[in-house]
């Protein structure tokens, strides 16, 4: 503990911008991982109606590892010991540095290149702007590292407000220690425009890593790219129960989609062996986990189902089966999507859009289009191989970034459970099961997990299930999901639980 030291952070936003609502987004985020953290706000009306500052300490080292300590944490931040600025407005940005929290030693200083003009600005009888160009070189004088976008402009093309775009600027950095999922949990968990807050979070992460690996290969460092033999020599560091699973997870989706995808998969994955050496699993929930989530992200969607129809080894297995050789023969894929599917691989906005008409006019589950073709032909191929090609923009389309929102909420929910018990963290690591396929198999699916998160693990991760009864009741339940997926069996399972549940507390 004695080498640990707090990150700090200072925001400086302008009144109505949301500032208080980006500081209790980090805070808690940190507090899901179990990080002491503690944040101040300081109003005031400085330059125009309600500039304000907002400063937090995250101690990087969770409460659970700190033997009963508690670290002391600062309330204002110290000249010279700021690891990170975040700015929404640029003149906003040269106040930090003017007040000396601006450091060419430490700090990285993130701020938007717009500008909300002064009372002083606005007075003068000609132009009394202030040059944009003397504030960004100062920025680049002052600061270790630096990152400048627009973002008011990404706010308002995301649909969000400033707050979430800088937020994912924040998460883009790297440089607290919250992982990118408890940030985006952390939106969720407030409840307020998740969608547009998400988009404006997802536009800042975008635009931090695009921009920050050119800043700091100015301040002489220079990032590696991800390799897969780096990734894979970083897989086969974890521990030896979890090795193999954790080594072909990224295997995995380095072919489903990128590296970078099988790099976000080790990222994941770290709270997880945290959470696994905790509560002394010995590998085990990290070994389970990490084979459930490189199926969980390496969902099958449309994409995915006309990679595997032209696949070369396909056609090959096919030959080899019939005993074609040299002889023609003909492959007739037959399909069946509805309009769901046909919603994956679209713009999310779009895609719900289509959605919310269809479902109002009774299309859902009623329409589908049934399709013939013939993958041995010129036309059939490359209809499926233009549908394959759609590989590099599946991270933007509906179908990938709900899956992405399961997924996060999924690995919170095992993080959390490992703190009341490692089995308890088990069970609820072994529910991704019940998610699979697409179509009418991920909807059923995704239903029954839904039922058994809000009726059974939710209750006793609160503590209105005692502990031995929801380990059990939750793999009872997952087996009545997976012997009936139609959800029978888990709705009469559920009904069980809870009668069980409620006996004792009417005797009580």
């Amino acid at each position: 503990m004695s080498d640990a030291r707090p990150v700090t952070l200072l925001i400086a936003a302008l009144g109505g911008e949301g500032g208080g609502v980006l500081t209790d987004w980090i805070v808690t985020a940190a507090e899901s991982l179990g990080l002491p953290v503690q944040s101040t706000s300081i109003p005031g009306v400085a330059q125009r109606t309600g500039a304000t500052t907002y400063y937090v300490e995250i101690f990087p080292v969770p409460y659970a590892d700190l033997g009963g300590k508690r670290p002391v944490l600062s309330l204002a931040p110290g000249i010279g010991d700021v690891d990170m600025v975040v700015a929404s407005e640029l003149m906003e940005a040269g106040r930090a540095i003017a007040n000396g929290f601006v450091t060419r030693d430490r700090t990285l200083l993130v701020s938007s290149t717009s500008r909300v003009y002064l009372t002083v600005e606005k007075m003068a009888m000609g132009d009394g702007r202030y040059d944009p160009e003397r504030l960004a070189k100062a920025v680049e004088q002052s600061a270790k590292d630096h990152l400048l976008f627009d973002m008011e402009a990404a706010a308002k093309q995301s649909g969000a407000i400033v707050s979430a775009v800088m937020l994912g600027a924040i998460a883009g950095s790297g440089r607290l220690p919250v992982p990118v999922e408890a940030f985006e949990a952390a939106i969720r968990h407030d409840g307020k425009a998740v969608e547009s807050n998400l988009s404006g979070f997802r536009a800042g992460l975008s635009a931090a890593r695009d921009q920050l690996p050119a800043a700091l290969r100015r301040s002489g460092k220079r990032p590696a790219k991800p390799t897969l033999a780096n990734l894979e020599a970083e897989a086969a560091a974890t521990p030896e129960a979890a090795r193999a699973f954790v080594t072909e997870g990224v295997r995995r989706l380095a072919a489903y989609q990128d590296l970078p995808y099988a790099r976000l998969y080790l990222d994941r994955l770290k709270p997880i062996a945290e959470a696994d050496a905790r509560s002394g699993m010995n590998g085990k929930l990290l070994s389970e986990t990490a084979r459930h989530l490189a199926v969980r992200m390496s969902f099958e969607d449309v994409i995915r189902v006309a990679e595997a129809k032209i696949a070369p080894a396909r056609f090959c297995r096919i030959e080899s089966e019939i005993a074609a050789k040299d002889q023609p023969y003909v492959i007739t894929e037959f399909l069946k999507p509805g309009i769901e599917e046909l919603c994956q691989v679209l713009p999310p906005r779009l895609a719900r859009a289509i959605l919310r008409v269809a479902e109002k006019r009774g299309w859902l589950g009623t329409v589908y289009f049934g399709m013939e073709l013939k993958t041995t032909t010129v036309w059939g191929y490359l209809r499926f191989w233009t549908l394959a090609k759609l590989k590099r923009f599946r991270p933007k389309s509906f179908r990938f970034q709900e899956e992405q929102a399961v997924i996060v909420g999924w690995l919170a929910l095992v993080s959390h459970s490992s703190r009341l018990s490692g089995e308890l963290a088990l069970e609820v690591a072994e529910c991704a099961r019940l998610i699979k396929g697409y179509g009418d198999t991920w909807k059923r699916g995704m239903a029954n997990y839904r039922a058994l998160e809000g009726r059974v693990i939710s209750p006793a991760l609160a503590g209105r299930i005692p502990l031995r009864v929801g380990i059990d009741a939750i793999a009872s339940a997952r087996t009545a999901a997976l012997v009936d997926p139609d959800g029978e069996s888990l709705t009469r399972a559920l009904a069980a639980i809870e009668q069980q549940v409620a006996m004792p507390l009417a005797a009580e």
